[in-house]
C-alpha cells in the first residue's frame, strides 16, 4: 500500500494565531508582503501551493494549522509531536527535529501568510469538468470473482503467479495478516502466516521474499517492518521456515531489486516510507546472506524506485517517488566504482527529475518507452486524496512525462481520473504498445463510480481510449498487478480491495455492500487469445 492512504492528523486547535511562549527573543518583522513570505516559508518544506487551489476554510482551518506547526507555531503551546499516538514513535520525531522548539518567523509575519492565504483563497472552488467518455464495457476481458473472500477485506497486495496458475494477496486484517493462494479458479490453494502485514511478494526460484509494512498499515514512525525470506521445498507449498534479512524498517513499501555495484550479486533498493521520517536506502548484497546499507535520502514519503541505467553510461541508477513533503521523481545516478572497485565504494548523485505539489498526492510511478525511441519515459499516477484536502481535483489522474534522450522529462499526456492510484502499462491487446490499466481508491463514487478502473487502449500517437466494466464499484480497489494468470499468451488483471475506509459522506450505499458482501480479489481475464 502506497502513500497509500495518507492518515488524517488529529490537530488540536484552541488558537489560530497564537504560539507559545519561550526564553528566545521574539523575531523582528521581515518587512516581507503575504506572498513573499509564503514563497518563502512554504516553498521551504515543498512545492509552493497558491491559494486559489483550495478554500478559505480548508485553509484557515486544516492546512494552515498544520503548516505552522512546522514552523514552530503551536496553540497554546501544544506540541503535535506530543500527541503521536497514530504515528507511534513520537520519540524519534522529536530527535528529527520535524518540529522546531521556537518559532522560525515573527508572529507579525505569519498573520500576513495566513491573511494572504484566507483573502486569496475563493469561497468555493470550481468543481472539476468531468470525463464522461469512459465506455462501460471492456473490449476482452471477463470479470471473474473468487468464492473466497475474508470480509471485511483489507487487501494490502495482490499478485499473479504464473507458474503456479493462480494468484496470491494479502488480508491484512489486524492479527491476521495471511497469504492467501489462489489457484486458476481462484480457489482458495493454502495460506501463510506473517507477524504484520505482506506488502510486497517476489520469488527466487525455492525461496519467497515478503515484505511487511508494519503493525499499523497506515503512515507511520514506528520501525517494525521488514523485509524477510521464506524457505519452501521445491514448487511445493511446504515451507520450512523463514529468516528476516532486513528487520526493524519504518513502515517499508516497497523493494527494487538489481546489480547496483556489478560484483554478479543482487543488491536492493528499501523505500520506507514512514510518515513524518523516513527514507530511501540500497542494501549492498555482501554475499555471505547479509546485506549493508547506503542511504541515498534521508526523507519520509518514498513510494517506489526503479533500478534502470537512466543515462545508458553502464552503471545502474536508482529512479525513485517521492510523496510526502517536496513531492517529485528523483533521479540518482551511479557515479561507478571510483577509484578503486574492489571496495565496492561506489556514489551516487542526486537530481530532481520533476517536482509536484503537494496537493497532488503522488502514489505510484513507472518507467516504459511510450514512443519507441529507445529512452525510458515515465508514467505518473497521483490521487491519494485521505489528507487535509479530500476534494475532487482537477490535476489528479495519469501522466505521461516523455524523456528528451538527456534525463529531461516534458509532459506529453495527461488523463484526468479523480483519486487515481496505481496504473500498469503493457500491451494487453496484443497490437504491439502499451496500454494502460489503471484503479482509483478515491473516485467520483456518487457520479462516475465507474473511475474505479479504468483500461486505456493506445490506438497510437499516445491516444487512448478509455473503458471500465459494470462491476467496477463492487470493490474499493487499492492494489493491481497484471500477468499471465492462465499462460495463455496474454496479461490479465487482478484488483485488490481495501474498505478499512468509506467514501466520505457516503450516500450511494457502497461503503455498507462492501463491508457484506464485497470481494477481497477480483480477477479480469484477458481473451483475446
Amino acid at each position: 500500500m502506497n502513500k497509500s492512504i495518507s492518515a488524517v492528523w488529529v490537530i488540536i486547535l484552541l488558537g489560530m494565531f497564537c504560539y507559545c511562549t519561550n526564553s528566545e527573543p521574539a523575531l523582528p518583522p521581515s518587512g516581507l508582503s503575504g506572498d513573499q513570505l509564503a514563497t518563502k516559508y512554504c516553498g521551504s518544506c515543498h512545492e509552493y501551493t497558491p491559494p486559489h487551489l483550495l478554500t478559505k476554510t480548508i485553509w484557515r482551518d486544516d492546512v494552515l494549522p498544520a503548516m505552522g506547526h512546522h514552523l514552530g507555531i503551536y496553540p497554546d503551546g501544544i506540541r503535535p509531536d506530543s500527541l503521536l499516538t497514530q504515528s507511534g514513535n513520537p520519540e524519534v520525531v522529536i530527535n528529527a527535529g520535524i518540529f522546531p522548539d521556537n518559532p522560525l518567523l515573527a508572529s507579525e509575519d505569519w498573520e500576513k501568510i495566513v491573511d494572504y492565504y484566507t483573502t486569496q483563497a475563493p469561497e468555493h472552488l470550481i468543481q472539476p469538468t468531468e470525463n464522461n467518455s469512459i465506455i462501460p464495457k471492456l473490449a476482452h476481458f471477463t470479470y471473474r470473482e473468487s468464492d473466497y473472500s475474508r470480509r471485511p477485506s483489507l487487501t494490502t497486495m495482490v499478485k499473479i503467479l504464473p507458474e503456479q496458475n493462480g494468484l496470491v494477496f494479502a488480508d491484512s486484517k489486524p492479527g491476521i495478516n495471511k497469504l492467501i493462494f489462489l489457484d486458476q479458479d481462484l480457489t482458495m490453494r493454502s495460506e501463510l502466516n506473517f507477524k504484520t502485514a505482506p506488502i510486497q511478494f517476489d520469488e527466487r526460484l525455492d525461496t519467497l521474499l515478503i515484505t511487511t509494512i508494519g503493525t499499523n498499515p497506515f503512515p507511520s514512525d514506528r520501525a517494525d517492518g521488514d523485509f524477510q525470506m521464506v524457505y519452501k521445498t521445491g514448487n511445493s507449498q511446504i515451507y520450512n521456515g523463514s529468516s528476516i534479512i532486513l528487520p526493524d524498517l519504518k513502515r517499508p513499501v516497497h523493494v527494487a531489486y538489481g546489480d547496483l555495484d556489478q560484483d554478479g550479486q543482487e543488491d536492493i533498493v528499501v523505500s520506507e516510507f514512514g510518515h513524518l521520517t523516513g527514507q530511501v536506502s540500497w542494501y549492498r548484497n555482501t554475499g555471505d546472506g547479509h546485506y549493508k546499507k547506503n542511504v541515498l535520502k534521508n526523507a519520509p514519503g518514498a513510494i517506489r524506485a526503479e533500478i534502470t541505467d537512466l543515462n545508458k553510461d553502464g552503471y545502474t541508477d536508482v529512479v525513485v517517488l517521492m510523496s510526502q513533503g517536496r513531492e517529485g521523481i528523483y533521479y540518482f545516478q551511479n557515479n561507478g566504482p571510483g577509484t578503486n572497485p574492489t571496495e565496492n565504494n561506489i556514489t551516487f548523485s542526486e537530481k530532481q527529475l520533476l517536482s509536484f505539489s503537494p496537493l497532488h498526492g503522488s502514489q505510484y510511478f513507472e518507467m516504459h518507452d511510450f514512443n519507441g525511441d529507445g529512452y525510458d519515459d515515465i508514467l505518473y499516477v497521483c490521487g491519494d486524496n485521505a489528507d487535509k484536502t479530500p476534494i475532487l481535483k482537477e490535476y489528479h489522474g495519469l501522466y505521461i512525462f516523455l524523456n528528451d534522450g538527456h534525463s529531461n522529462f516534458t509532459q506529453a499526456w495527461f488523463y484526468r481520473q479523480n483519486g487515481a492510484y496505481k496504473a500498469v502499462a503493457g500491451d494487453f491487446d496484443l497490437d504491439g504498445d502499451l496500454d494502460i490499466a489503471s484503479i482509483s481508491f478515491f473516485p467520483d463514487y456518487v457520479d462516475h463510480p465507474q473511475e474505479s478502473f479504468i483500461y486505456l487502449e493506445n490506438t497510437g500517437d499516445l491516444q487512448f481510449i478509455p473503458q471500465s466494466f459494470p462491476q467496477a464499484s463492487k470493490g474499493r480497489w487499492m492494489v493491481m498487478d497484471a500477468g499471465d494468470l492462465d499462460q495463455d499468451g496474454d496479461l490479465d488483471i487482478a484488483l485488490g480491495s481495501f474498505v478499512y475506509f468509506t467514501p466520505m459522506g457516503d450516500t450511494t450505499g457502497l461503503g455498507q455492500r462492501w463491508m457484506e458482501e464485497g470481494p477481497s480479489v477480483i480477477l479480469l481475464e484477458n481473451t483475446i487469445k
